[in-house]
């Protein structure tokens, strides 16, 4: 009798995936511990509630844009594998395998860094000694790692399930600030003159908090209709992700003085406490346990699909292309999840988040290019979705991403040298396994 834990030949994945899925990994992944943090730094650059409000909105446009151009590549282009597709086939191996490596190097230090932080908030409950977390978060990602395995419908469902529960829980933690007396604040301290320094700096965490968005792509090939699916659940992941961010940052400034707010590390747990005491604190930090399982699980799925793809394309280890009789790309997400494991035994995932953090910019930069060159080199590609506002749309994408690359590379150069030493490696691996 078969069994999940048996591999198929067959590198092709199961299309079982509706919108209900892509709308689960958009929000999972995107809507995170940082929205309960940002607000207050973004507060503390500008000084005025409208502004907050507008800069927020502001941000969710700009990756509404982004959204948008890779929408269409998605529906053009309907494999797994994500930026690694497109770069691959607008510029050729060379480009995709950097593209392909360096994302997917990405993930596996995020599993290790969501795997840590699940287990540290779980310690800051009381729930097990702080000297456990690290053996906590290896026993999450094991767990995790063992669920994906039994199938693409239980990873899925568990997606789905535990995303709704984080939307629930943020919409409740919204109504219980919004239905609080509000009250009269005193001003705490004078407000500083809005500086472009300020405002490229506020602007620069509101687009990293709306950062995740892009995951429906890498499971476009198991969407049953991704012509019709994704720009559903890309635009409306996106929709909705603004909207709940919004809404944050209006019961933040109902309950909290702006002086406040601008001052606070963790602007959530501030109101909760003025809601609900000393067990504020731990309401968020539960919230903040609730957040990051589906982004766990979303992570672990997509990195998997990054290395599934370019084994299958014969650019990595071909067996990495195997799937399981439960549709999971098992090699795939076995080595995922043992480069995690490592990253978390060394203590090396912060570094490594650190060193390739510029490459998620680098890459988006490069499938906005590869939007332009496919418009031009392949023009019969089959459409079913085009890029509203093409070109300018593009470009204004491409400026701010650009932009936003530079501001990161002056700020850090060492980890930007860091990181083209791990290009190299990557390099010398794809001789390797050619």
């Amino acid at each position: 009798m078969r069994t999940p834990m048996m591999f198929k030949t067959s590198g092709h994945l199961r299309r079982v995936l509706g919108v209900g899925f892509g709308l689960s990994v958009s929000l999972g992944a995107t809507i995170g511990v940082g929205i309960l943090r940002t607000p207050g730094l973004v507060a503390g650059q500008l000084q005025s509630p409208f502004a907050i409000l507008f800069l927020w909105i502001a941000g969710g446009a700009y990756t509404l844009l982004g959204a948008s151009c890779l929408t269409e590549l998605g529906v053009m282009l309907p494999q797994a594998g994500g930026y690694y597709v497109y770069a691959r086939r607008a510029f050729g191996d060379t480009v995709g395998f950097i593209v392909g490596w360096t994302d997917w190097l990405t993930y596996c230090s995020v599993v290790g860094y969501v795997s840590i932080a699940i287990a540290e908030f779980i310690a800051t409950i009381g729930w097990i000694p702080s000297g456990a977390a690290r053996g906590l978060g290896v026993s999450i990602l094991i767990g995790i790692v063992s669920l994906q395995w039994y199938g693409i419908r239980i990873s899925s469902q568990f997606q789905e399930i535990t995303t709704s529960l984080k939307c629930v829980a943020f919409l409740t933690l919204i109504a219980m600030c919004l239905v609080v007396p509000t009250h009269r604040y005193a001003s705490g301290s004078s407000a500083p003159f809005l500086t472009v320094t300020g405002l490229i700096v506020a602007l620069e965490a509101i687009v990293i908090t709306y950062g995740g968005w892009q995951s429906p792509l890498y499971f476009v090939e198991e969407d049953r209709d991704p012509a019709r699916n994704l720009p559903c659940t890309m635009i409306g992941g996106v929709l909705s992700v603004i909207g709940i961010y919004v809404l944050v940052n209006l019961a933040l400034l109902k309950i909290l003085p702006i002086w406040q707010l601008s001052e606070s590390t963790l602007p959530a747990a501030d109101a909760a406490n003025v809601i609900a005491g000393v067990q504020g604190r731990q309401m968020i930090t539960v919230l903040s346990v609730v957040s990051l399982v589906p982004l766990l699980n979303a992570v672990i799925m997509i990195g998997s699909r990054v290395v599934f793809a370019m084994g299958r394309d014969r650019l990595f280890w071909s067996r990495t292309e195997a799937i399981n009789t439960g549709g999971t790309p098992g090699v795939a997400m076995l080595l995922t999840a043992a480069i995690a494991l490592g990253l978390i035994a060394t203590g090396t995932f912060q570094r490594l988040i650190a060193m390739t953090s510029f490459f998620l910019v680098v890459n988006y930069c490069l499938c906005c290019l590869a939007l332009v060159v496919l418009r031009h080199q392949e023009p019969q590609l089959p459409r079913p979705y085009r890029t509203f506002g093409y070109p300018w749309s593009v470009w204004i994408v491409l400026i701010g991403g650009v932009m936003f690359l530079i501001a990161m590379l002056v700020a850090d150069s060492f980890n930007g040298l860091a990181a083209v030493g791990l290009l190299a490696v990557g390099l010398l691996a794809r001789l390797v396994f050619r």
